[in-house]
């Protein structure tokens, strides 16, 4: 088998009322796909990519830029291939150019895991077919206040959801703690609470913010700085009972290999999307397991539940609904579904990614 073509397509739709976390303000999704197609009749990978949309011609630019390295090769040399691509001194090692890497080498495991006819968590290791799970949400919107948060917590909850994660970061410390209180309060003691800052705090406002919220018994406490403020990470990390979580905007196994050299979290949150592809992340869950750390990927339930079912150090699913994106349940024919607190990875071939692509189709770009 060869590989023949690879194509990137971009869509993007409108949020009827645009969300805020810590730092940053979003008014539209977007999807990034992309296509490998072989010279197997049957068999074409699909991938996805995060953040490219900001640059799409930079992103299509690069993708044909990658393809003439690697048509013709065999999609199942993924090793091989992503060190055909990841080359720091010319293109690589973190930004733009890795997350198309990472959406090219999602791709191959997908042809992968269709050549042999097993989901890609099979393939991986197959340690569980089921993950604890938890819904993201609470953002700030125009018009939300603390009763719309706490309703939306109470739907969650509803839904099923043992364990809900809200935003911070944007108000004032005192406004969010008591924002972190209506929720504890809704949800009961039962239900995990987790808060995500997107790194807008300094490491002394965050110290300060888990101190007055160590009391809500949170789960864990997200990005409270920047990614690359290793140091200050690893003082709050040391300055709180609440467990430290990190590693969305993290790239490769390098950039891992320093946050935990540094001690600067205790959970360790990979985007297959983001670092490097499956490839990769396989790389950064194997040294958190030597280092004794869980895994609780960032995103992407549809690629990170076969991930995380596949390894013995997953902790836990981020799971977005309708609340943050409009298209939940109209992008894919077979949408992961949350059931008593757990998703369970499909037994489809390859990721089982099959896209509405004529739903879809409107809002390409």
């Amino acid at each position: 088998m060869k590989i023949t073509d690879v194509n990137l397509k971009i869509y993007r739709w409108e949020r009827s009322t645009p969300i805020t976390n810590g730092l940053y303000t979003y008014t539209h999704n977007v999807l990034n796909i992309v296509e490998i197609e072989t010279d197997h009749p049957e068999i074409t990978g699909i991938g996805i990519s995060a953040g490219i949309d900001v640059s799409p011609n930079v992103a299509r630019e690069l993708v044909d830029h990658f393809k003439k390295g690697i048509i013709g090769l065999d999609p199942l040399d993924n090793e091989r291939i992503w060190h055909e691509m990841w080359r720091p001194k010319l293109v690589g090692r973190r930004g733009i150019t890795t997350r198309v890497i990472s959406g090219i080498d999602i791709a191959l495991w997908d042809i992968k895991g269709k050549f042999s006819n097993l989901p890609v968590y099979k393939l991986l290791g197959g340690f569980t077919n089921k993950v604890d799970t938890y819904i993201a949400g609470g953002y700030y919107e125009k018009g939300k206040g603390l009763k719309e948060l706490a309703q939306e917590m109470e739907d969650n909850v509803k839904m099923g959801a043992k364990s809900v994660k809200i935003k911070v970061g944007a108000l004032s410390i005192n406004e969010d703690i008591e924002r972190v209180k209506i929720c504890r309060e809704v949800i009961g003691s039962d239900v995990k609470l987790m808060v995500d800052a997107n790194n807008a705090y300094r490491h002394y406002q965050a110290i300060e913010f888990a101190r007055k919220a160590e009391k809500y018994d949170l789960f864990w406490f997200e990005e409270p700085v920047e990614p690359d403020d290793y140091i200050g990470q690893a003082e709050i990390t040391r300055s709180t009972s609440i467990p430290i979580a990190a590693g969305e905007n993290e790239y490769t196994r390098y950039g891992f290999r320093d946050m935990i050299n540094h001690r600067a979290v205790d959970i360790l949150q990979p985007d297959c999307l983001i670092l490097g592809g499956v490839t990769e992340f396989m790389k950064v869950c194997a040294l958190a397991q030597s280092n004794d750390l869980d895994i609780a990927p960032h995103g992407a339930q549809e690629v990170h539940i076969h991930l995380v079912s596949a390894i013995p150090n997953g902790l836990i699913l981020e799971y977005y609904r309708d609340t943050v994106n409009p298209m939940h349940g109209k992008i894919w024919e077979n949408e992961l579904v949350l059931k008593d607190g757990y998703v369970y990875a499909p037994d489809l071939p390859g990721f089982g990614l099959n896209p509405k692509w004529k739903d879809l189709e409107p809002f390409r770009i």
